[in-house]
């Protein structure tokens, strides 16, 4: 495991993994640790970098321009080994350039940047992917961080829940076996996901579209995350029924909808960087009493 590189800031302490630029553990002023335990009963991840894909393709295939190419669920950035390329007491940042390895999946010059800055009692991170190449360079991207459920406040596990910043009134999405499958009869109680097991059976949660720029996740009393997204298009919340996390992850694209064997150019939630040119978005974890 490389060595973890520690950033502290405030009432927040965070440390990430140089391997796939992941946030492991993030926590307040009283060392109280927010993030997932990471029991290998269940899930070892905590916050994997989604890229370039978010979900599964269809049959593990990224066709593109009459080519393809092998691809697993979430794309290679959790598995790739960033650099940090700058590094002070409260931020870090890491990046990973394309190399024979990515090249051999994805045939793109690219350079992706993840920075992660803590101030006061809010770690914000800012993702860049540039289009080094010459040609149009189509992606997705998405976090994927595991929150510890419950958190760390003495409040019970069953009355922890998820409340959405605006009206969700559609319906959300479905998958079979990975793939996008048709729609499911929301669970919110008005802008309310109460949080159970039961809701995970069939796997993830997907609002699609997700009209919320955040949510707030925890009980009723005692301290709560605020989670921001601006103006992310799709929202995943998973866990595995019986595990000590919730994943609330702001996703800019998804899985491929079932049947799919389109160009990877028009997959539902791919957005494309013109040469030369950068693409960014951001999330943020604040800790509110």
């Amino acid at each position: 495991m490389a060595e973890l590189v520690r950033i502290a800031g405030g009432s927040l302490s965070a440390a990430i993994n140089p391997l796939g630029a992941e946030l492991t553990s993030l926590t307040d002023a009283e060392a109280r640790e927010l993030m997932t335990d990471a029991d290998p009963a269940f899930w070892t991840g905590h916050a994997p970098i989604l890229f370039p894909i978010v979900g599964r393709l269809n049959g593990d295939v990224l066709r593109l321009d009459g080519v393809e190419y092998p691809m697993k669920q979430h794309g290679f950035a959790r598995h790739q080994a960033f650099d940090v390329v700058a590094q002070d007491a409260a931020g870090a940042t890491f990046r990973l350039t394309a190399n024979d390895e990515t090249r051999a999946s994805y045939p793109f010059d690219f350079a992706l940047d993840v920075r992660f800055a803590i101030a006061g009692a809010k770690l914000e991170i800012a993702v860049t992917i540039a289009n080094r190449g010459t040609v149009a360079m189509p992606a997705s991207f998405g976090f994927h961080p595991a929150f510890a459920w419950p958190l760390p406040y003495g409040e019970p596990r069953e009355d922890h829940r998820i409340v959405f910043a605006a009206d969700e009134p559609g319906p959300i999405k479905r998958l079979a076996d990975g793939l996008v499958a048709g729609d499911r009869a929301s669970p919110l109680d008005g802008r309310a996901l109460h949080l159970a097991d039961t809701l995970f059976a069939d796997d993830v949660l997907i609002w699609d579209p997700v009209r919320s720029q955040s949510v707030a996740y925890g009980a009723p009393s005692g301290p709560s995350l605020r989670i921001d997204f601006p103006d992310t298009p799709y929202l995943g919340v998973w866990t595995k029924p019986g595990a000590a996390f919730v994943c609330i992850e702001p996703w800019h694209g998804h899985a491929d909808p079932v049947g799919f064997t389109g160009d990877f150019r028009d997959k539902p939630g791919v957005f494309t960087v013109a040469p030369g040119a950068a693409w960014r978005c951001a999330m943020a974890i604040t800790l509110q009493p």
